[in-house]
């Protein structure tokens, strides 16, 4: 079995239903999920966030949680997945926020690094992986694993 068809056996299995805010990984995660059968059965919205404004406005992430902390933290991704969960109605809440490269790291954020918040029934957890300066595609790749193997451990 498949981990996106683990976690939507899953998350039926609980009655649950899930809703992503994608940015770095620009809608990959809910393409796999879409992929498994029955997944209209869990998946009711997604939405791809890249701009801080679409952030803002569709996820409800505080303007200051962007300044405070940058748009790719721990604290906005956990913003962006309650966020997501609260305005469809969703027990789960995925945020994924990060560099995915080739260009615009910095020596605090570098190419590679992604930030996750993920919550479910109103509880947020939050994590950050490096994967280091592996290639655009490659990020986003293992920032989907993550998040695959992440919920499996959480559900």
């Amino acid at each position: 079995m498949d981990k996106e068809e683990f976690i939507v056996q899953t998350l039926i299995e609980k009655g649950y239903h899930i809703s992503c805010a994608e940015s770095c990984t620009g809608g990959m995660l809910t393409s796999r999920i879409v992929n498994v059968p029955n997944a209209s059965a869990v998946l009711d919205a997604s939405i791809v966030t890249y701009a801080n404004e679409a952030k803002i406005k569709y996820l409800g992430v505080n303007p200051v949680t962007i300044d405070t902390y940058g748009v790719v933290s721990e604290q906005v991704a956990g913003e962006m997945a309650y966020g997501i969960a609260t305005e469809n109605n969703a027990q789960v809440g995925i945020g994924i926020s990060g560099v995915a490269g080739p260009s615009g790291g910095t020596p605090d954020k570098p190419v590679g690094m992604v930030c996750f918040g993920i919550s479910i029934c109103g509880n947020t957890a939050t994590f950050t992986m490096n994967f280091g300066n592996i290639g655009r595609k490659k990020v986003r790749e293992k920032s989907v694993e993550f998040v695959f193997d992440k919920l499996a451990e959480l559900l």
